[in-house]
C-alpha cells in the first residue's frame, strides 16, 4: 500500500523531523489544524509506517564519539555466507553506529564513531582485522559536519 501524503502530513513531519519532542497542540498551531485530527494524521503517519520512531541527537563529543570515520569495506568474495557472516560481526561492534550494504567501488559503508585516532587504530586491529572476509579497507575521517 503506497503511502499519500498531502501537504500537512508533509508540514507535520518537517516539524518533527527538526524537533520530535513539540507537542501536537504546537504542531497543530503550526499546521492549521486542531489539536484531534493532528494527533490522528500522526498516529496515522506512525500506524503504516512513515515515522518509524523518534531520536535524541547527541553532542557526539561530550559523549566521548569526537571522531567519526567512514569506512569503506570491499569483501574477499560475495557469497550469501561471506556477506551473512561480515553483516553479523560487524553489527555486533559498538564502534560501528551504521551500516550499509552498498553498490559500487565497495561493499559496506560504516560509520565508526570512537573518542580519538588511537581509539580507531585500536578498533582497525583488534575488532575489525579479525573479521576474515575483509578483503581492503579505506577509510576518511569526518573535519566538521555541514548538515546532519
Amino acid at each position: 500500500m503506497e503511502n499519500k501524503l498531502d501537504s500537512i502530513d508533509t508540514a507535520i513531519l518537517e516539524i518533527l523531523k527538526e524537533n520530535s519532542k513539540v507537542g501536537t497542540k504546537e504542531i497543530a498551531l503550526q499546521v492549521g489544524l486542531t489539536v484531534t485530527p493532528t494527533y490522528e494524521r500522526i498516529k496515522r503517519l506512525e500506524r503504516s509506517g512513515v515515522i518509524t520512531g523518534y531520536t535524541t541527537c547527541l553532542n557526539k563529543k561530550l559523549i566521548g564519539k569526537g571522531l567519526q570515520v567512514f569506512c569503506q569495506v570491499s569483501l574477499k568474495g560475495h557469497s550469501l555466507d561471506l556477506l551473512e557472516s561480515f553483516e553479523k560481526m560487524v553489527v555486533s561492534f559498538e564502534e560501528v553506529s551504521t551500516c550499509y550494504h552498498i553498490a559500487g567501488d565497495h561493499d559496506y559503508a560504516l560509520l565508526i564513531e570512537v573518542s580519538d585516532m588511537s581509539e580507531y587504530e585500536a578498533f582497525l586491529k583488534q575488532r575489525l582485522a579479525t573479521v576474515p572476509s575483509i578483503m581492503n579497507v579505506q577509510s576518511s575521517f569526518v573535519m566538521s559536519a555541514i548538515k546532519e
